[in-house]
């Protein structure tokens, strides 16, 4: 989900609570706190020397000890707001990271609404060899290197 689509679906349910769902459609519990809004800027090299550049909008939500906290949608949208001086635009992804055993950022696969809330419906990101026909990587129909097919 871009930013964009995010700060317009919070502006118009602001009196929601603001909920986050696991890809495991495990509920995050609901006293998370949204504790950083980021910018992150990752340029790398893949394994075939190509450079990439991925930039995103990331959300770190935390579990405190304060377990009558919630969170409604509208002051999500005001943290976000106070925010865009160090986001660049609104055509970023945007991402959760939540610490669950481990720490892991989740991209937004979907939002769902409905009478009392607003909820992000989390998926899985995954690794994968960017070059594959450098490596000799078999591609999905069988096929080794370009060209040996």
């Amino acid at each position: 989900m871009k930013l964009s689509q995010l700060k317009i679906l919070l502006q118009t349910n602001r009196d929601k609570q603001f909920l986050l769902q696991l890809p495991n459609r495990k509920d995050v519990p609901h006293s998370f706190h949204i504790t950083e809004v980021g910018f992150v800027d990752k340029k790398f090299i893949d394994c075939g020397g190509k450079t990439h550049a991925v930039q995103t909008c990331q959300l770190q939500a935390w579990i405190g000890p304060d377990i009558d906290h919630r969170i409604e949608a509208g002051k999500m949208a005001d943290i976000l707001e106070i925010s865009a001086s160090i986001l660049p635009h609104e055509f970023l992804e945007v991402e959760i990271e939540y610490e669950d055993e481990v720490i892991s950022q989740y991209p937004i696969s979907n939002a769902v609404v409905n009478d009392e809330s607003v909820v992000l419906q989390l998926t899985t990101k995954h690794t994968d060899c960017l070059a594959k026909e450098l490596c000799g990587v078999p591609s999905a129909d069988g096929c080794g290197p370009v060209g040996c097919c």
